[in-house]
This record gives C-alpha cells, sequence and structure tokens, in this order.
C-alpha cells in the first residue's frame, strides 16, 4: 500500500492526513494549532507542521507529501534565507490603501484586472509589499526572496536553505497579484512596482500540480502544493459547473472553469486552480467567526444556537445583520463594522436574533455566487464544506437563501484530502478518484425575502 500525506495550513491550525494513494483510505491524521492574530511568525506553523506530523505517526511509511496553505500570506526572507519580519496574512487590512494605489498606478481597477485576473485589494501579497515598502523601509531592503505560507513550509521540509529549492504552484502564485494565471508567468514589473525598487528579488519556481518539486531529507517526494481553495477543489474532486460554498475562517465561493475571468468589479478574483484550469473565487472576512460571536452574544453552545435559529422564522422578525465584524473584502470596505437592523422590542429574542446573525452571515457567500454567475460561470451544484457547514440551521438556512438544494459532503478536511490526493496525483501519473462518502441533499422552502432585506442594508451603509 503506497501511503500520501497532506497538510493545510490554515489560520488557525495545521492539519495533516495519511491516505491510500490509490483508494484515498484514511490511515492516520492529526492537527495542531497556530496562534491568532493577523501577522504571525512562520516559525510557528514550522513547529505545528512537525508537531502534527509527529503525532500522525511520522512520515517513515509515506511516499509523498503536499502542502496546502492559506493564501497570499506574505512571507519576507533576506539573503541568508531569514525570515525578516512576522509573515502578514490575507486578514491584515492595513494594506487596502497600498492596494488601491497599486489598481490606481497599473492603469484602474480593468487595467489589474486584465492583467492578473483580479482586482487587488488589502489581502493579496503585492498590496503588503508594497505596504511593507512604504512603512518598513528598513525591512524592505533586506528583502531578497518572497514567497507565501505553503512555499516557505515545503522549503522548510526540504531542510533547504538554498532559494533554488523554493517552489509553488499556479493556484497560490495567483493569489499573489503579481502572476498572470493565463501566461503562468510572474507579472515582474508590477512586483517592482509594489516593492518599489527594480532589484532582483527571488520568487518561488512554478511546479506543474502532478509533478514533484523537491523531496525532504528523508527521500519523501514534496509535490506542488496548492493554495487552500484550490486544494479543496482537488479534495473534492470538483468538475466545470460545481460551485463550492466554504465556511471558515472566511468565507468563499468557487468553481472550476475552463475559462479564465478578468472582473473589473473586483468582486471576483481570477485565481488557477490545481489541475490546470481556473477558479473564479469570491472571498469574504467574515464566516465562522460570526457563529463564534453569535454563541458568545447568547451565551449558548453551537448545538443549542442551531436550534434557536432554526425556531425563529426566515428573516428574523425583521431583524437583519451585516456581518462585517472584521472590515470586508468582497465587497470591499475594510474600514467596515457589523450592523445590526430593525430591531424593536417584538423581535429582540434570543432566536431571532440566532437567525439573523446566520442568515447574515450566508447572505454574502449569496451575493459571492451571484457575482459568480455574472462571471458567466456556470451553476449545476453548489456544495457546502468548512467548519460552519457542520451545525444544522446554517445548512437549511442556506438552501433557503440560495433557492435551490444544498449539497453536504461528510465532514472532512477537504483542503488536506485535496493535498493528499495531489501527492498521489504526482506519484502514480493519473488523478485517482476517490470515495467522497454520502452526499446529504438540503431542500429549504425559498426565502428571497430575506436577501431582499439583506441588499437593501447593504447598499443603505456603503459608506459608513
Amino acid at each position: 500500500m503506497a501511503l500520501v500525506a497532506g497538510v493545510d495550513s490554515s489560520t488557525q491550525s495545521v492539519k495533516i492526513v495519511i491516505r491510500d494513494a490509490h483508494t484515498g483510505a484514511l490511515v492516520r491524521e492529526a492537527r495542531a494549532a497556530h496562534p491568532d492574530g493577523t501577522e504571525v511568525d512562520p516559525q510557528y506553523w514550522w513547529k505545528a507542521l512537525n508537531e502534527a506530523i509527529s503525532s500522525a505517526g511520522g512520515l517513515d511509511d509515506v511516499e509523498a507529501i503536499s502542502v496546502g496553505g492559506q493564501q497570499h500570506g506574505l512571507v519576507l526572507m533576506d539573503s541568508k534565507g531569514e525570515v525578516i519580519r512576522p509573515a502578514l496574512l490575507w486578514n491584515d487590512t492595513r494594506s487596502a490603501q497600498s492596494a488601491a494605489d497599486l489598481n490606481r498606478e497599473i492603469g484602474g481597477d480593468q487595467g489589474m484586472a486584465d492583467r492578473t485576473g483580479s482586482v487587488l485589494v488589502a489581502s493579496f501579497t503585492a498590496s503588503k509589499v508594497r505596504w511593507v515598502a512604504e512603512n518598513e523601509g528598513e525591512n524592505a531592503e533586506k528583502i531578497a526572496a518572497i514567497s507565501l505560507p505553503h512555499d516557505w513550509l515545503s522549503w522548510k521540509l526540504q531542510g533547504a536553505n538554498n532559494f533554488q529549492e523554493l517552489f509553488t504552484d499556479r493556484s497560490d502564485a495567483s493569489g499573489t497579484g503579481y502572476f498572470n494565471s493565463v501566461t503562468n508567468t510572474y507579472d515582474r514589473e508590477l512586483l517592482a512596482l509594489a516593492l518599489k525598487s527594480d532589484r532582483e528579488i527571488h520568487l518561488p519556481k512554478i511546479v506543474s500540480s502532478n509533478l514533484f518539486g523537491g523531496e525532504t531529507p528523508h527521500g519523501v517526494k514534496i509535490a506542488a502544493g496548492a493554495g487552500d481553495n484550490a486544494g479543496a477543489a482537488l479534495g473534492l474532486q470538483a468538475q466545470p459547473g460545481d460551485v463550492v460554498v466554504s465556511l471558515g475562517t472566511s468565507g468563499t465561493a468557487f468553481s472550476v472553469s475552463r475559462t479564465p475571468t478578468h472582473d473589473g468589479s473586483g468582486f471576483v478574483a481570477g485565481f488557477a486552480d490545481a489541475s490546470g484550469l481556473y477558479l473564479p473565487l469570491v472571498c469574504t472576512l467574515n464566516a465562522a467567526r460570526i457563529l463564534d460571536a453569535a454563541s458568545r452574544i447568547l451565551g449558548v453552545d453551537f448545538d443549542r444556537l442551531s436550534q434557536l435559529a432554526l425556531s425563529a422564522p426566515a428573516g428574523s422578525g425583521g431583524l437583519t445583520l451585516l456581518p462585517y465584524f472584521e472590515g470586508e473584502r468582497t465587497p470591499n470596505r475594510p474600514e467596515a463594522t457589523g450592523v445590526f437592523s430593525g430591531m424593536n422590542l417584538a423581535n429582540s429574542h434570543p432566536e431571532n436574533i440566532a437567525r439573523a446573525m446566520i442568515e447574515g452571515m450566508l447572505a454574502g457567500l449569496v451575493d459571492a455566487v451571484d457575482a459568480l454567475v455574472r462571471q458567466g460561470v456556470a451553476v449545476n451544484r453548489i456544495l457546502l464544506i468548512g467548519g460552519a457547514a457542520k451545525n444544522p440551521a446554517v445548512s437549511a438556512i442556506a438552501s433557503s437563501l440560495f433557492g435551490r438544494e444544498v449539497l453536504l459532503p461528510p465532514t472532512g478536511e477537504y483542503v488536506a484530502n485535496g493535498a493528499a490526493r495531489q501527492a498521489a496525483w504526482a506519484l502514480l501519473g493519473e488523478a485517482p478518484t476517490w470515495d467522497l462518502g454520502n452526499i446529504q441533499q438540503i431542500n429549504s422552502e425559498p426565502t428571497p425575502h430575506v436577501m431582499d432585506a439583506y441588499r437593501t442594508l447593504r447598499d443603505q451603509t456603503v459608506n459608513w
């Protein structure tokens, strides 16, 4: 039995699964926590990855490994390969003005979208490079190489100290803001503009998704890896026409597509996927943590939160939540805050508050899928995944807001599973088909009035 390992190094934790390369059968798994924050010393990721590998029984019997990771994070290294400053993560919004400046300098939002597939926002790596250049000149001068979280971990797994061994894949590179996923090449001019310097900076080489980029000192082959959403698409074995709605720390809606997108409105990011196709994607900053806030506000656990929400009427008795608790990426409102609207003595009950918070969280993802449709993305199936998807109220309310059937795959670590499947693909020479298990079909009565109320509040608060 050939074994492969898949890693998901996310914002909050690292997960590893070890699976049979041919069947996908789970052999063992483990996880370790990451520190909170919007900037983190990458050494914490490396420590957590080693803890998870050890807890999973090590890699002695594993033939190949692949790392999926949070996108956009900026890891800066000096000429000796040392990390210069804590990594700025995707959810750090301090570079919002830097993003706007770069879009303007490159010819406007549509010009940036035509060039890279995406309009830059604070999340993108290029925006963070510009912020460092303008606010930390001493650190900027030290930069010899730039990598993303998954690139850096793959490099560390090699025991590497040579930048020539730094590699990535096109899915993660497409989230930098200085990569063209149609030509599969870096846009060096754009990187120089972001850095305000044309000196040579080493960037990870691009490795095809079905190939290995290196190996560990003990001979375990390391596959190209992927951005987390592209990894999840691989894990779900998503095909064109499948739209995946993922409810993790962030919320994402993405689809595998045969054609690239170039959305000048900035709603849809034109990413690459991990199979050689494209992954048009909409990301919201506010997802599962809205449930955390609801649980904390109401003083209940998630099971009770679900019961309360399902006992309230659709529309929460007139309560509407705009869930911008951490600012927002889509729409691009990095300084926004959450808004509860319509509260009165008749509807100010735990049941309505619970449902309004879930409706608000999901409404942003309904908007996200609508944005994909406007870009010509086909929607044949909607698959709901992520930690928050396990809540029964979330899946039921999601179906009502989307106005259609929602498919709920079994609970699983789909990013890690996708990374494992990628490792198996490189090892076996073709992508294996693994059994996903029982997929639930969720059908709820459509509730268009809830989205009407949400969109009215969203548009009224555009300048808040």
